[in-house]
């Protein structure tokens, strides 16, 4: 078909796939073609059919994607006659097929368009074959693979370029990928244009629709999440666009901002454990800011496209970091101005607030996993967990309603809690702000453990069996050599192990010379060592998600009823169990970015061996010195783990690959 200006509409793509980033565009008249151009493919590609009319910004947006390595294209256009229909769960295509084969299931259409990472090129390949051949299940009646026309594709990052086909064979290569199995995530379309035109009609009205759009005032307005939190909504959004454009003016990167963030939080800390109305205030306006700033770096990011696995792991170890940095503010505004022990305030604080985030990102897993999984007849329908999952889904569904914000603020986001803390210091003093923080964060913890336990033990999806158990229970050498307990299950032996620490600890506080309760410490140790009885258990449970919560609460237990029986400053409990949050959040951050384990996490000790250092430590009376020790031992090696990982490794690699090649595949001498 040819555009309003004159030129072929795959020229036009080609000439958009260059502006969108491809190194290099090529055309492919069928799936077998398209198969030999795939071998040679080093990179991510970009494939798409000659019959998409959509802004440049979408196929810029589906090359730089950071939702996964392979995205598609979904379209909430009417579904045309061999054209494959796409059925969409929590941001996955689950299913892809013709639209009688979805049995009303389907949430959109394919767009066709999709990028397809590294490791996913062998199953494309496999894909194309199968399609072009007609063995896999397909969305559209298969024709004559000769008569399909060019299209252009491209391959992301700066690599190698492959081909397809457009129309029908797109979809059936889309479908085969599909049926294959691949993790493929779906990118939709908001604000901007993209559609799939047949005839000249559809041409001009998708053209016009197109021009219709400014481009960039829409990209400006997409860099806010489409469904974010009542605060962040309300109170951050409606201006924070003005600071992104102005970012990207100054050239600031989101790194840069997320940098800026962390000096405001760390300045509010400060003011806070100063004290004084002034200061508290102006602590308030700093943390409001910082925030603010939070939100800004995102956007910035989607604004501009600068997505790295590097900024995306170091956004979230701020968020958290500037937390608890917060808190430990507040809890020495508290001590010092002679209002209770807000030490043990803030140290509560932030292990309830660790604990429900390592909850909240196992349960995303455990959705994302149902999700890919068909239901069976014992899930499919009926009982509590059922009706809490369609309650839930028509809440989500019915964007901006009452219901909605109750939702989306009833569980304490983290825009929520940085208000809730900048108005009651602000208002009223340190003290306040944290006990409303832990009050809050109880019944958060509360209601979503509650309702998340239904749903789970009706959606019965395991998913600790599906990555590596041993790492993400953080587990050490000593878990490893214990016995297997499998009738009991790993779930019960982690709840058994957080009570010994839980009882300790009660005992300690409640107790006027908790000096006198060492020799608990050692039984308080053997109950904590049962949780590593499940090491090597199978996790398949409909509850088995929440092990890693549980060991990080038996661990933190543990910890700081040993600093309180041993007399350890309130300060150092925190800084020690800070660390260990840190070093567990980088575990939860490479478990959402599908990375590796940490470069030197053996040496971390594992959850059981830091636990027995520290008990040595308190029987001996000095548990201060060896949490400060131990504390400053897992810094130093997380510190040289992250530059490992996120500097030293990828330098050698680069290196490497630019390195010439001898005869033979050595290096000249």
């Amino acid at each position: 078909m040819t555009t309003a200006t004159g030129e072929p509409l795959a020229d036009r793509l080609a000439a958009q796939l260059r502006r969108a980033g491809a190194d290099e565009v090529r055309f492919a008249a069928t799936l077998d073609e398209l198969t030999d151009l795939i071998a040679t493919a080093t990179a991510p590609v970009l494939i798409t059919g000659t019959d998409l009319v959509a802004h440049t910004a979408v196929l810029r947006h589906l090359a730089t994607s950071p939702v996964g390595p392979t995205v598609a294209l979904v379209l909430g256009d009417p579904p045309v006659p061999g054209r494959t229909a796409v059925r969409e769960e929590r941001g996955q295509v689950v299913d892809a097929a013709a639209l009688d084969a979805l049995d009303g299931d389907a949430t959109g259409v394919f767009g066709g368009a999709l990028r397809v990472g590294v490791d996913d090129l062998p199953t494309l390949a496999a894909a194309a074959r199968a399609a072009a051949s007609g063995m896999l299940p397909v969305a559209a009646p298969i024709g004559p693979v000769g008569d399909v026309a060019p299209m252009p594709t491209t391959a992301g990052g700066g690599g190698s370029v492959a081909a397809g086909a457009p129309g029908p064979a797109v979809d059936r290569l889309f479908a085969g990928l599909a049926a294959l199995g691949t993790l493929i995530f779906a990118q939709r379309v908001r604000l901007l244009v993209a559609h799939r035109v047949e005839d000249p009609a559809g041409l001009a009205a998708a053209e016009a629709a197109v021009t219709a759009v400014d481009e960039d005032r829409a990209e400006l307005r997409l860099s806010v999440k489409e469904k974010d939190d009542f605060f962040s909504t309300y109170f951050v959004s409606t201006w924070s666009p003005y600071l992104v454009r102005l970012s990207a003016r100054l050239r600031l990167t989101p790194t840069g901002v997320t940098v800026i963030s962390v000096l405001f939080a760390l300045a509010a800390a400060v003011l806070f454990g100063v004290g004084g109305r002034p200061a508290l205030v102006g602590g308030a306006v700093l943390l409001y800011l910082g925030f603010v700033l939070d939100c800004v770096d995102g956007q910035l990011a989607r604004y501009t496209r600068h997505f790295s696995a590097w900024g995306g792991w170091l956004d979230t170890m701020a968020d958290r970091a500037k937390e608890y940095v917060v808190y430990a503010g507040l809890g020495f505004g508290v001590s010092h101005a002679g209002l209770g022990n807000g030490w043990a305030l803030a140290i509560a604080a932030m292990t309830l607030q660790t604990v429900r985030h390592m909850t909240d990102t196992w349960y995303g897993v455990l959705h994302d996993e149902a999700a890919r999984r068909p239901r069976t007849a014992t899930n499919a329908s009926g009982g509590i967990g059922d009706r809490l999952n369609a309650a839930s889904t028509r809440v989500q569904a019915d964007t901006g309603s009452l219901s909605y914000w109750l939702k989306r603020t009833v569980v304490f986001p983290i825009g929520e809690r940085w208000a809730l803390i900048a108005l009651t210091v602000a208002l009223f003093n340190p003290l306040v702000s944290l006990i409303a923080v832990l009050v809050w964060g109880v019944l958060a913890f509360a209601y979503t453990g509650a309702l998340r336990t239904l749903r789970a033990r009706w959606m019965w999806v395991p998913v600790l069996d599906t990555v590596d158990a041993t790492l993400h229970r953080d587990d050490g050498p000593l878990a490893r050599w214990l016995p297997v307990v499998r009738p009991m299950g790993p779930l019960t032996l982690a709840v058994i192990a957080a009570l010994g620490p839980a009882v300790l600890l009660v005992g300690a506080l409640l107790d006027d010379a908790p000096d006198q309760l060492r020799w608990a410490v050692p039984v308080a140790l053997l109950v904590l060592l049962v949780g590593g009885l499940g090491a090597g258990a199978a996790h398949n449970g409909p509850l088995d998600w929440l092990v890693p919560a549980a060991l990080r609460a038996a661990e933190y237990l543990f910890a700081i009823a040993v600093g309180v029986v041993g007399g350890v400053p309130g300060w150092l409990i925190f800084g020690y169990v800070f660390v260990l949050t840190v070093h567990h959040y980088d575990l939860t951050a490479r478990l959402e970015k599908r990375q590796a384990a940490p470069p030197l996490h053996a040496a971390t000790l594992g959850w059981e061996g830091r636990s027995v250092l520290v008990a040595l430590a308190a029987i001996a009376g000095i548990a201060g010195v060896g949490l400060a020790t131990l504390g400053a031992y897992l810094l130093v090696v997380f510190v040289v783990s992250v530059v490992l990982a996120w500097f030293v490794r990828p330098a050698r690699s680069a290196r490497a690959s630019v390195a010439p090649a001898g005869v033979g595949g050595a290096a000249p001498r």
